[in-house]
């Protein structure tokens, strides 16, 4: 994987943002919000209340006020319980994007969701998901859990790429186990350097997502940190740099942390000033 590139599957993308599109106060905040973020790929719940009703007036479909030549879509199964609603979703988000000038059909951010309280991921329905869908033809992204083992189980399954929780969706809370993510990330690229890890969920403010690519991932996934922000535009700003930030700390190579001090100055061979 280039050090400028970010490849997901078949997708190769300049920016390791992935920027969410719900939340926001209205439609021209979206807008201004996404192209701040430098963002190429921005994912949409699909749900059967984007089509328009028979009979009625066309809805504002969120696909209208996307530039798809500049954005992949990534179809999202937000808000689903059961794998068996994450498969449908999916599905159906193939069906509305395929007649697109658009990618984006070809893959799924799957999120198979515990319960309605913590909006924890439920990991045997995601990996049940995870099966079909691959079987079906899908690129599937596959949010999880900081659990190493399901990680890898669903690598295993087929995922094109696993994305490890940092907190619970729309906490704020950060990266809240560096520990779990540092060994999701070494089972998943054992052997297989460029396979992509994106940090998913829980990011509230800029550091959170430089945290995230300090400790390797390939990219960030993030919606409620800029769109709930107080000022979203300048927000997404900042998440633009923290990617660059983090991506450039990390291959910098951080220097070890020790329990004592240690001086950044010479002790030996020091001139004093005006000495000849």
């Amino acid at each position: 994987m280039s050090e400028n590139k970010y490849r997901v599957g078949d997708f190769e993308f300049d920016s390791r943002l992935f920027v969410g599109t719900g939340k926001y106060a209205n439609y021209d905040e979206m807008q201004a919000a996404l192209l701040a973020s430098d963002c190429q790929v921005v994912t949409v719940a699909i749900r059967r209340d984007v089509l328009a009703p028979e009979g009625g007036a066309k809805p504002d479909n969120i696909l209208d006020f996307l530039d798809l030549s500049r954005y992949t879509i990534l179809p999202n199964t937000a808000g689903c319980f059961t794998a068996k609603d994450a498969i449908r979703s999916a599905r159906l988000g193939r069906e509305l994007l395929e007649g697109l000038d658009n990618p984006g059909a070809t893959w799924v951010k799957l999120e198979v969701l515990a319960d309605k309280k913590t909006l924890l991921p439920d990991t045997i329905g995601t990996l049940e998901a995870t099966k079909h869908l691959v079987d079906d033809g899908f690129s599937v992204l596959a949010y999880t859990s900081d659990d190493p083992i399901i990680a890898r189980q669903l690598k295993d399954a087929g995922a094109t790429s696993v994305m490890p929780l940092g907190s619970p969706i729309g906490s704020g809370q950060g990266i809240l186990n560096a520990n779990n993510l540092r060994i999701c990330l070494e089972y998943l690229k054992d052997g297989d350097p460029d396979y992509p890890v994106i940090i998913d969920a829980g990011v509230g403010t800029a550091s959170d997502v430089t945290i995230a690519m300090e400790l390797g991932a390939d990219g960030v996934l993030l919606n409620t940190g800029i769109a709930g922000a107080k000022h979203p535009i300048i927000m997404a700003k900042a998440m633009a740099l923290a990617v660059e930030a983090g991506r450039a700390a990390y291959q910098a190579g951080r220097i070890p942390k020790k329990l004592y001090a240690t001086a950044s100055s010479p002790e030996t061979g020091l001139i004093a000033a005006g000495a000849s």
